[in-house]
Formats: structure tokens, C-alpha cells, sequence
């Protein structure tokens, strides 16, 4: 390929192809370089069975920033979302169900059946952290404040930072000093007295991350969960209408509409660089692409440490880079059904609709607890946290709902499909004594459709097929270190200018010419593109 590009964006993620869809919109000349022959990095929609197209990894693509939408103008490459209509069921241990709905009075009278107390605490709850919550989504539309403040535009950002801080109130400023360093547990143990809820609110709070509910920072995570979110609902931010892929598809044809090119099924094996500069990359075929801008999407550890020679940049900053912690610890089942499942009791609740959204199932803060426990040590706990998602319920994923093969609807009922998606945790990226293997692995989605069985009965007899990602499999699918969804752990240490690591948290790197935009670089995962849209706009202030 002779062909020299203005810039090169290795990865065709959420965030690459936002970052290339900035960049070509702009009128620079992109090529998008894609290891595999799907778009979408871990937000890839594809087939998990014959006939039957999911995003596997992820359920739910995170805050989508309206000036992201806007700017490049994504429903007229077919991008829609819905509104936040999402209803959770939490299971107790009493057999009952606790919901969630779309309002917080709806959910404050599902509250009153088991704590009248926790129902007059809800609202005053969500008038407290909708603020909190809304100046982390201030924080995350811009780059991460400096603290060694060495430009004009960097004081700027500072006092733009301190007025939205003060916009809080005396109060605000107080309630956000306090619960960001808190461990969620804390938090809502202050709160709420229903173990149910407290659960299942501290569960939300950890999902994705190696910590427990009782490890300090995680009520920030609580925070982090509902940027983008309507004050008082669970679980709140708007879903893409058709699924993940949706977003994917809108973005790639925002990439292309505006010029660029995409290069799929071609693996960026090395990033060159001489003399400290960047001069392009070097695909696993041996072909070289000339660029003196490379963007990469993928994490800190793969970019600085497989991708190039480190020793092209400085021993501290490369330990720097190794201490990075990933510690995957999720692993996706997804389950193709003949038919949406009976929640055990549900109806019998008092809940009229046949089935939530979402389905969690960590009925104590001690439940999560233990779970994590049990990953500190290498194993996997006999009663991990479970959130299940139904897609089509969800989202409305048209594509979930189409038949398999003519052999799979012998064997089962021969109507529209169904996929329900579970997120088990904790399932650390190295189990002690052994790796991942199809035993394992096996044995795990055994243990979880058991544990599944026991609030839906019928659950065994609806299964067609069964897919079983643990973090090695994300790993080596979707090439990110340690299966690690977030290209680095969320935690008080690795956000905002420290991520990816301190000094280099403005998507420039250490080689002239190589940016990040990636998950790895503020704002983190959770929201969609925000680190691409940031990484452009760096990009396109320096070139």
C-alpha cells in the first residue's frame, strides 16, 4: 500500500471510529486499521449462533454525549436511541423481588412493600447524587484537568473545573469531598437500611472492577455509573434502539461518508518509529503504511509494549505503563433461548409487566462481599454477583429475535428467538491452578445457568445455545490485556490525569506523532467516545 495517510487509527472500536470520524469530518486523510473482520472492537455485533447477531460483550454502551451525536450528526448515518424506559428486577433472599422504574416515585412504592423507611429515603437520595453525578459528566466532556498547570489553557481548565465545583454549593462540595473517597458500602449502608438494596446498588457500583463493595473509591464508581443518567432511575441512560451495533454502524459510515477508509481483517503488528517519531505501522503480513500520525485504540500496555520497542521511551515511564492494573474479572454467558424465561414469583409481587429488563442478583452487600473474596485468591465463587440483560427486551435488537437453523428449531419450539445476556462476576483473568480451558469454562456456565434455574424454572429447557466468554476469551478475541473492558481498571489512582498514567493523561504519548483515544485515556469506559471525540479534538489543536 503505497498510499501515505494523514493519519492512521489502529482499532475500529467505539472509540477509534469515533476519533476517525472527528478526523476525516475535519478533512484529514484516515485510515482505520481493524484486526478483525467485524467493527466494533468489544461493541461488535455478531453472530453468536447461526442466524443470531448480538454485541457479546457488552450490554450497555455507556453514556452517549449528546455533543457527540450532534456534531457528527450520527442519526443521519441511521444512529437512534431510545428513551430511558429501563426496569430492574433485583431478586431477595426472601423470594421476593425488589424493582426499579422509570420514575422515583414509581420505585420509591416498590420500596415501601419491604422498608418505608428506604421509600422516603429514595428520593431524597437521588436529589443528592443527580448533582454529584452531573459534574463528573462536566469533567468527562473535556480534558482532564492538569495540576502542573503550564499554559494559559491549562489554568483555564483548572478554574473551569473549581466554578463547576462550586456551582455544587456548599453542601454539594462537602457530599462530593465525602462520598468519592467512600467505599460504596458505606455509602449506601448511611442510606438504606433493606440488604436488597444495598446489594444491588453496590453491585452496580463494582461491575467491571476487582474490588469489593467494602474497597475504598467505589462509591465514586456509583457516581461514574450514572453520568448520563435522569435523577432517581436505576440504571437510566438512554439505550441505543437496535443495540450496540447500532452506534458501530452509525460511526463507520460517519468515517466513510466524510472520506476515510477502513482496512478490516488486518492486524497492526508493530508501530515504527525513528528517532523519536512516529512514521507508521507494520501489519502482520509484513505490509508498511506510512503516517506520521498514528492514533491508537488500543490499551496502554499493548501500544508502548507489544506494538513498539520500549525502548524507544524512558524506563520510568515504561514502568509506569507495566503497573497499569487491568484484572479482568467478567465473564459473558450468553444464552440464544426458544422463549424469554418465567421469573419465579414475580407476577405474584405485584408487577404486571411479564419480564424486567434487567435481572440483578446480589441480594447483600456481604453476597458481593464474598464473591470478591473469593477472586483475591484466584476462584471463583460458588454464588458470584449475576446481572442479566434480555437485549430484545431492552434495546428492542430486532436481530435477537430471528430463528436459527433449520436443525436447531427441530430440536427446540420453532418461534422467534431470544438472547439473554449475564454478567457473572467476579471470574478472575488467572484462575489458581489452572488457566481457562473448555472444562472450565464449561463448568462455569454450568454452576451460573444452575444458579439461574432457581429464579427461572424453566430456564434449561429454553436454552439452544450457550456461549461462554471468560477474560482470557475476551483477551484473545478482542486483544484486550487481561480481558479487561475498561483498558484499565477504574479507580480512584487511573482517572482523570492519571490515566492512562501520570503526566501523559492528554492522548499525546512520549513518541512524537503517537496519540491514545482509547478506553485507556480519560474519561474511561462508560462513555461512548468520549475518549475518541477528546483525542481528535487534541489531534486536530497540534496538526
Amino acid at each position: 500500500m503505497n498510499k501515505i495517510y494523514d493519519a492512521i487509527v489502529i482499532g475500529a472500536g467505539i472509540n477509534g471510529l469515533t476519533a476517525a470520524a472527528y478526523l476525516a469530518r475535519a478533512g484529514r486523510r484516515i485510515l482505520v486499521v481493524e484486526r478483525r473482520e467485524v467493527l466494533g472492537g468489544v461493541a461488535a455485533a455478531e453472530e453468536i449462533a447461526p442466524g443470531c447477531r448480538v454485541s457479546p460483550c457488552v450490554d450497555d454502551v455507556g453514556w452517549i454525549p449528546r455533543q457527540m451525536v450532534r456534531e457528527l450528526d450520527l442519526p443521519r448515518h441511521g444512529f437512534d436511541d431510545v428513551a430511558p424506559s429501563t426496569r430492574v428486577a433485583a431478586a431477595r433472599r426472601d423470594g421476593g423481588w425488589l424493582t426499579f422504574s422509570d420514575d422515583v416515585a414509581g420505585t420509591a412504592a416498590a420500596l415501601r412493600r419491604y422498608s418505608p423507611a428506604d421509600a422516603q429515603r429514595w428520593p431524597l437520595f437521588a436529589q443528592q447524587m443527580a448533582p454529584l453525578a452531573g459534574f463528573l459528566e462536566a469533567l468527562y466532556s473535556s480534558p482532564a484537568p492538569r495540576v502542573d498547570v503550564r499554559s494559559a489553557a491549562d489554568a483555564f481548565r483548572l478554574l473551569g473545573v473549581g466554578r463547576r465545583l462550586r456551582g455544587l454549593g456548599k453542601r454539594g462540595m462537602v457530599e462530593l469531598l465525602r462520598t468519592v473517597p467512600m467505599a460504596v458500602a458505606e455509602l449506601v449502608e448511611d442510606w438504606f437500611e433493606d440488604q436488597a438494596l444495598q446489594g444491588t446498588l453496590a453491585a452496580a457500583a463494582v461491575k467491571g472492577v476487582r474490588q469489593g463493595p467494602r474497597s475504598p473509591g467505589t462509591a465514586f464508581l456509583l457516581l461514574h455509573r450514572h453520568v448520563g443518567g435522569r435523577a432517581g432511575m436505576f440504571h437510566s441512560r438512554p439505550r441505543v434502539q437496535g443495540g450496540a451495533g447500532i452506534l458501530v454502524a452509525a460511526l463507520a459510515t460517519a468515517v466513510t461518508h466524510h472520506g476515510g477508509e477502513m482496512l478490516r481483517a488486518a492486524e497492526v503488528t508493530g508501530i515504527r518509529v525513528e528517532q523519536g517519531r512516529c512514521q507508521g505501522v507494520v501489519l502482520a503480513d509484513g505490509q508498511e503504511i506510512d503516517s506520521a500520525l498514528v492514533i491508537s485504540s488500543a490499551d496502554a500496555r499493548r501500544t508502548f509494549l507489544q506494538l513498539m520497542d520500549p525502548w524507544h521511551l524512558d524506563p520510568t515511564f515504561v514502568q509506569a505503563v507495566r503497573n497499569i492494573r487491568y484484572r479482568g474479572v467478567t465473564t459473558k454467558i450468553n444464552l440464544v433461548l426458544s422463549a424469554l424465561p418465567r421469573l419465579r414469583d414475580f407476577n405474584a409481587n405485584g408487577n404486571a409487566a411479564p419480564l424486567p429488563d434487567i435481572v440483578s442478583i446480589a441480594p447483600s452487600i456481604e453476597t458481593v462481599e464474598r464473591a470478591y473474596d473469593a477472586a483475591k485468591y484466584g476462584q471463583v465463587s460458588a454464588d458470584p454477583y449475576l446481572e442479566v440483560t434480555f437485549p430484545a427486551v431492552a434495546t428492542g435488537v430486532p436481530s435477537a429475535n430471528v430463528d436459527l437453523s433449520a436443525e436447531a428449531r427441530s430440536a427446540k419450539v420453532d418461534r422467534a428467538l431470544r438472547v439473554m445476556s449475564v454478567h457473572v462476576q467476579y471470574t478472575p483473568y488467572d484462575v489458581r491452578g489452572s488457566l481457562w480451558d473448555e472444562a472450565s469454562r464449561d463448568a462455569l456456565g454450568n454452576s451460573v445457568v444452575g444458579r439461574l434455574t432457581e429464579l427461572m424454572p424453566d430456564l434449561q429447557d429454553l436454552i439452544v445455545h450457550r456461549q461462554v466468554l471468560t477474560p482470557r476469551d475476551i483477551e484473545e478475541t478482542y486483544a484486550v490485556t487481561e480481558g479487561s473492558l475498561s483498558h484499565g481498571e477504574l479507580a480512584l489512582d487511573q482517572i482523570l490525569f492519571m490515566r492512562p498514567v501520570p503526566g501523559w493523561a492528554e492522548y499525546r504519548t512520549p513518541i512524537e506523532g503517537l496519540f491514545l483515544c482509547g478506553a485507556a485515556c480519560h474519561p474511561g469506559n462508560g462513555v461512548a467516545g468520549g475518549a475518541g471525540r477528546l483525542a481528535a479534538r487534541k489531534v486536530l489543536g497540534e496538526s
